[in-house]
């Protein structure tokens, strides 16, 4: 199942981007730093009263004209209603209410999707007085907070989290059943990057048993693929692309998109185009792939459209890890969907990710091997503390996670945590695997 996914929206400067960096972080706060790339991004994940849920910002997009701000909103706010299992329509109780939270209003008001209205910037008691007057956009109740401090967003969560079901599942644990089910890979990218094309030459007119059947969500296909006696669920975020959306509503649409095919699939195939440099949404589709703990191949599609010496292949590729670091250990296939190249090389490589994502080390082993490159390398000493590490297992997760224990486990820094995740990379074969490591006194 995809993850339940909320959109933040609202005119600009009513401090949706506030709002999202205050949900997002009482999910940070409680969960261990993740090996990979940080960057300025419009989604996080949120987690409260033991659910979780996917957070979506729809902020940075102020065009000039008063006429086209209504619209360009307007647009963004009917993505959400489309795509989003939730809304958090934002206002400002400083400037009271505006023609444009009225546009967004009528907009919301014919939704079935819910929405939860909230009246940003209440800091004090006469504020608070302010914020009724919000009750005339006709949504009850409404919430007054202020994103800055957090004050009142735990009644927003509260009730937020209610219309979450109970079944769905935190991203990071699978049930036994689905961890038996057939390997899911998920074709993901921006706009025009060649998904459907992939996933055309893929199946192709050769294809054996071959069937469409409807996703779990409203975002995807899910195709049955068994060719080559490779069998696995290919899962498509094509079919993007809106004759009267701009840039800015296509990156949003992609986004949310992108977010829900991810939650449900164990491996991504995420698509680059070889006629343009790596942008900074590739490196957030990118960041998305490893936060959530999902396996990642790097597929750079249109590959017959460049013109290639000896060595375009080497730069490409040192480019892209520059781009990803610190997590570079990943697969990059350069393909063209088009001419087939390298397609099915592709889809072995994301089988191979899976299996590997899905591998258990014994206790034993991890023990035998590690310990002795650890004493080697001990962590460095603290305030005078012999930081020593004595026992490795790994923890039954959908991915791998592993637990170090140690006679201080808050004393050990983030230089030596990914010293320990390279050991495990180089003794382990875990290539285009996100890894999750935990330290526990012994």
């Amino acid at each position: 199942m995809a993850g339940f996914t909320v959109a933040i929206v609202g005119r600009p400067n009513v401090g949706k981007s506030t709002l999202f960096n205050r949900l997002i972080a009482e999910r940070q706060a409680i969960v261990a730093d993740v090996s990979g790339v940080t960057r300025d991004r419009i989604y996080g994940t949120s987690d409260w009263n033991g659910k979780t849920f996917n957070v979506i910002d729809t902020g940075g997009f102020v065009p000039h004209a008063q006429d086209e701000i209504t619209r360009a909103i307007a647009r963004q706010v009917e993505i959400a209603m489309q795509e989003a299992d939730g809304i958090l329509f934002v206002c400002d109780v400083t400037t009271g209410i505006t023609d444009i939270d009225d546009v967004i209003a009528n907009i919301l008001r014919k939704s079935k999707t819910p929405v939860w209205l909230v009246v940003n910037k209440v800091d004090h008691y006469e504020r608070q007085l302010d914020a009724q007057e919000f009750y005339r956009l006709g949504f009850d109740p409404i919430f007054p907070v202020s994103a800055i401090s957090g004050s009142g967003t735990g009644e927003l969560l509260d009730a937020m989290v209610q219309h979450i079901p109970s079944e769905t599942p935190d991203t990071t644990i699978e049930t036994e059943e689905a961890q038996e089910a057939l390997p899911r890979i998920a074709i993901v990218g921006q706009p025009n990057v060649g998904k459907s094309s992939l996933l055309n030459a893929l199946i192709g007119e050769e294809r054996n048993v071959v069937s469409d059947m409807p996703g779990t969500t409203r975002d995807a296909i899910h195709t049955y693929y068994n060719l080559y006696q490779k069998s696995c669920i290919l899962i498509d975020t094509a079919g993007l692309r809106r004759k009267d959306a701009n840039k800015d509503q296509l990156e949003f649409y992609a986004t949310i998109r992108a977010i829900k095919a991810v939650d449900e699939a164990d491996v991504c195939m995420l698509l680059l185009d070889a006629t343009r440099p790596m942008t900074a949404q590739d490196v957030n589709i990118f960041s998305l792939i490893i936060r959530k703990g999902k396996g990642v191949v790097l597929l750079v599609n249109k590959w017959d459209a460049i013109e290639k010496d000896t060595h375009t292949a080497r730069r490409f590729e040192e480019e892209i890890r520059s781009r990803i670091a610190p997590f570079t250990d990943v697969p990059i296939i350069f393909i063209s969907a088009i001419e087939k190249t390298r397609i099915y090389k592709a889809l072995e490589t994301a089988l191979e990710v899976y299996t590997r994502r899905r591998q258990k080390i014994s206790t034993s082993q991890l023990n035998e091997t590690l310990l002795p490159v650890i004493e080697q390398t001990p962590p460095p000493s603290v305030r005078g503390h012999l930081i020593r590490i004595k026992y490795i297992t790994q923890l039954p997760a959908s991915y791998p996670t592993f637990l170090f224990f140690t006679n201080y486990p808050d004393e050990i820094r983030q230089p030596y945590k990914q010293f320990l995740e390279n050991q495990l990379r180089k003794h382990f074969s875990f290539t285009g695997v996100p890894l999750r490591i935990y330290f526990r006194k012994k």
